[in-house]
């Protein structure tokens, strides 16, 4: 492929990240008025039955702050459980509320039809390498075992 033929990926990215928030905004039903950021976390917490605010910023990669703040928000909203350990008072335990429960189905039936939708026309084989593709973006800011390797090499 010719340099001036190769893909502009950054800028295909950054618009269809805005396609994708474009058209979930015009889902408002499957939402009811609960963020993406609190769907992430909804759907966190009903995979694993229920995390402290440690592990869910670890999976989110996001600041422990932020999860503080978020699950403070989501309390009020009456999706989830801030609930005090029993053994370390220290650690917070989120849980689903059963209205927490039901918006998760509702946003997770949303996104499998949006995600089939973006996957219609593309054989098995173009998929693995789109999400191997996507994977590695996401991945930018860790680097592989290899580089790791390479770095420890001594220059000649």
């Amino acid at each position: 492929m010719s340099k001036q033929s190769q893909p502009r990926f950054v800028f295909l990215l950054n618009h269809a990240h805005k396609a994708l928030q474009r058209w979930i905004q015009k889902q408002p039903s499957a939402w009811a008025d609960i963020s993406a950021a609190q769907v992430g976390m909804l759907f966190l917490i009903r995979s694993q039955g229920s995390v402290t605010v440690g592990e869910a910023a670890s999976a989110l990669q996001v600041a422990p702050a932020a999860i503080t703040g978020l699950s403070k928000r989501m309390q009020a909203a009456g999706l989830i459980q801030r609930l005090t350990d029993d053994v370390d008072t220290r650690k917070i335990c989120l849980t689903l509320t059963p209205e927490g429960e039901q918006a998760s189905i509702k946003a997770k039936s949303t996104l499998q039809d949006l995600n089939h939708q973006l996957s219609s026309g593309f054989s098995e084989d173009e998929l693995k390498v789109v999400a191997r593709w996507l994977t590695q973006v996401v991945n930018l800011d860790h680097p592989t075992d290899k580089e790791i390797n390479q770095q420890d090499e001594p220059s000649a």
